[in-house]
């Protein structure tokens, strides 16, 4: 199987930055039980378990533990296996680290998300990060206000860069926020204002809405909804059926879903849960979020990363005592769930996967 049809495989599944290239053993072997070794790092929060159902998704001794910490504010994880670690953004600093096994984390890129000569304030880095069909990284930019390519490879990473799109209409964008590949290759993404210096008054700011997005492989951009305030993290069903996006606005903290109709456009949003009466009471908002191969999602917003069947029932929350920007499924099976929290890297184990198994792929010579 080669290596784009691969991907579009992993496309399928729809988690927004956590795709990966092409299947190997060491990527793809059957589920790893869990460790009985006991974990080497410290933990942290408890797992909130408010139905049964979410023990099949969460192991009942599960923890969450603490990887690497020390960050300004912590943001979009995503598991590369060519460096068998997680890459993560650091959005003040203007910096991307990778975490290893073993090993711990160090500076990956820089500069990650703004890369012109005047300084200039506001959050300036990189946020959500994804692969495209060919591997390469992806990265919403902040300070620059695009999705843009990383020329460089990754064993040798540098911040040599290609614009995949910067504007709509003629206009710039806002500050690309989050992105999620579907498997014609096309990046949908959200354009909210935070990268701005000044946020939604910022006289720079050119586009008097905040979008969701979709940028085909050719570079043609399509508005596809200007009714979020506030949209940030997005990610796929498992069919691509659906598209979720949070809205991280605090006087309306929700979850939209919408109808992928066939040539890509939206339809029929609905409110898929509204956690807005949480605001205020735990850190945190609707922001990043990942759906696993059972259509499960696992969305960051108060407290922690909330989890919800696909018909919207809260099953529990990882609170993780901060406030939590964004998630990823890792590791050889994707079965490790990598978050960021404010000033931390963490991860927890899981009983469900983040993307398919070898053996739920059927082989190409019997298609």
């Amino acid at each position: 199987m080669n290596r784009f049809l691969f991907t579009i495989l992993l496309g399928l599944i729809g988690f927004s930055t956590g795709c990966l290239r092409e299947k190997s053993p060491q990527q793809f072997g059957a589920r790893m039980p869990l460790s009985t070794q006991p974990s080497p790092y410290q933990d942290i929060g408890k797992i909130e378990r408010l139905d049964e159902a979410i023990n099949d998704l969460i192991p009942i001794d599960a923890k969450i533990e603490i990887l690497a910490e020390g960050f300004d504010w912590s943001e979009g994880p995503l598991w590369v296996p060519d460096l068998n670690g997680v890459i993560f953004s650091d959005i003040p600093p203007n910096t991307i680290y990778l975490w290893q096994e073993g090993i711990g984390h160090k500076e990956f890129l820089k500069p990650s998300g703004y890369t012109q000569e005047k300084e200039r304030g506001g959050e300036v880095g990189s946020n959500g990060l994804l692969m495209d069909p060919q591997g390469k990284l992806i990265l919403c930019q902040h300070g620059d206000r695009r999705l843009a390519r990383m020329e460089a490879s990754w064993d040798a990473p540098g911040p040599s860069y290609i614009t995949v799109a910067d504007k709509y209409d003629g206009k710039q964008f806002n500050s690309p926020n989050d992105a999620a590949l579907k498997s014609n290759g096309d990046i949908y993404f959200t354009d909210p204002p935070y990268g701005l210096e000044k946020n939604v008054n910022d006289p720079a700011k050119e586009i008097d809405f905040q979008g969701v997005y979709r940028v085909s492989p050719e570079g043609m951009v399509t508005l596809l909804t200007t009714e979020l305030s506030r949209p940030n993290g997005i990610a796929f069903s498992p069919d691509e059926s659906t598209l979720y996006v949070a809205n991280s606005d605090p006087e309306k903290a929700i979850w939209m879903a919408y109808d992928v109709a066939e040539d890509g456009t939206l339809q029929n949003g609905q409110v898929f849960f509204d956690a807005t009466a949480w605001v205020g009471k735990e850190k945190g908002l609707p922001d990043g979020l990942k759906v696993d191969i059972q259509g499960n999602i696992f969305a960051t917003g108060p407290g922690g990363v909330w989890v919800f069947t696909p018909e919207g029932k809260h099953l529990g929350t990882i609170k993780t005592t901060q406030a939590t920007s964004n998630c990823a499924f890792g590791d050889l099976d994707g079965s490790f769930l990598y978050m960021t929290a404010d000033m931390y890297l963490l991860r927890v184990k899981l009983l469900t996967n983040g993307w398919m198994l070898a053996e739920d792929i059927e082989p190409e010579e019997n298609k």
